[in-house]
């Protein structure tokens, strides 16, 4: 009987609440819907975190006849009137269309938030050796070309909470870029912590923002620039490479300090062993990882044959394409070879844009990259960025968005 009771009780509220329900809907407003870009905070995460940036090329700066900076602005014309706001050390998708192939590359953002404030971004592009993006970007782009852009991306930005008091940058290389933002974020306010810089150069030459990061560093104290020179001998700079004897004589004696690395693939190859020595623990040593500079041959668990040839089936849409990828090769670079308009924006397998299903076949994924939640390779799913065939492979990709 009490159970009948308490049934019976709950199944009158439920019809009392269906009541109010049909009496609260009969006294509402008949005006039209509201529009989702009426909500301030609507507005506000469009203007944060734009889907896509339109941009133009407003100035260009040569380093030398294979590095150049480019000044971005927004495209009001095609609809970009502000720049997405950023965190120093994130980074621009840029999307480009090359011999009729869609593909997208990360570059750090090398000016300051502030900068972006009064309209620009500024990227710098390295020619790499066979690098498709680089040449192109390098020999194509004039004032006044149009960009597509993601919004800024990635997470190697300092956060209080995590970070320590002092961070000790290593740069490599056209690594340098975000910490030019890192020290001028920090020269105009916008950042609160210590830099100090380790800056690996092959000659004084090579070292671009140099000169510049050296004039911010004299006006605080909050900053400081040590050039490391593999070969040439310059008095003031540190000659050889960074290692862990040399972040030792500039790191803080008696207190936590952040290690944030950017560079080549090569010398992340070297730092981490060195830093690996100095016991520092594991939250305060971050990378930025984007690119694919990853050589599976080179490391000691891979099983397959980097000379092998495979077979892989891309569905996507409803759509299947089968090409062909070298074992030596990650499935998006295939793709993208193949015309095959495929997600990417951080291509190192942390962002997880790529995000696709393996339906058969056997893949390999460096461990150091391997950015996958515990439920995604239990359920069979990888980032095409950064896995390699280790045999014909059948793959559910989706689609890029528009």
């Amino acid at each position: 009987m009490a159970n009948f009771s308490i049934e019976n009780l709950k199944r009158r509220k439920f019809v009392s609440m269906v009541a109010e329900r049909l009496r609260v809907i009969g006294h509402s407003s008949d005006a039209p819907v509201k529009s989702l870009d009426s909500y301030l905070a609507n507005r506000i995460a469009d203007a944060l975190h734009p889907h896509v940036q339109f941009l133009t090329v407003r100035e260009i700066i040569e380093h030398s006849p294979d590095m150049k900076s480019f000044l971005l602005a927004p495209d009001a014309d095609r609809g970009t009137k502000k720049l997405a706001w950023f965190s120093a050390g994130q980074y621009l998708s840029i999307a480009l269309m090359i011999d009729g192939k869609t593909l997208c590359r990360p570059y750090s953002i090398a000016s300051s938030p502030r900068d972006a404030l009064n309209g620009t971004y500024r990227i710098t592009v390295k020619r790499v050796g066979g690098g498709l993006a680089s040449g192109y970007m390098l020999d194509h782009w004039t004032v006044g070309t149009k960009v597509t852009a993601s919004a800024p991306l990635g997470d190697f930005t300092y956060e209080p909470l995590r970070d320590a008091k002092t961070v000790i940058g290593i740069a490599g290389g056209s690594g340098i870029t975000p910490f030019r933002a890192f020290a001028k974020a920090i020269s105009e306010g916008d950042e609160d912590f210590r830099l100090v810089l380790l800056y690996g150069s092959r000659t004084m030459a090579d070292a671009v923002f140099s000169d510049e990061i050296a004039e911010m560093a004299k006006a605080t104290d909050k900053i400081r620039l040590v050039n490391v020179l593999s070969e040439e001998k310059v008095k003031g700079a540190e000659s050889g490479f960074i290692t862990a004897k040399l972040i030792k004589k500039y790191a803080p004696k008696d207190e936590d300090y952040s290690i944030f690395l950017c560079g080549p693939q090569a010398m992340y190859d070297f730092a981490d062993k060195e830093i690996e020595t100095l016991g520092i623990r594991r939250k305060f040593v971050r990378h930025e990882l984007f690119g694919e500079y990853f050589h599976p041959e080179k490391n000691a668990d891979y099983p397959g044959d980097k000379d092998a040839v495979y077979s892989v089936t891309v569905r996507m849409a409803g759509e299947e394409t089968v090409i062909s990828c070298k074992a030596d090769t990650t499935l998006l670079r295939a793709m993208e070879a193949a015309g095959i308009k495929a997600p990417s924006d951080c291509r190192s397998g942390r962002c997880g844009w790529c995000h696709s299903q393996l339906l058969s076949g056997d893949v390999y994924v460096p461990e150091s990259v391997d950015g996958r939640r515990m439920a995604d390779k239990m359920y069979g799913y990888i980032h095409p960025c950064c896995t390699f065939p280790l045999s014909d492979v059948v793959i559910d990709v989706p689609p890029m968005p528009v």
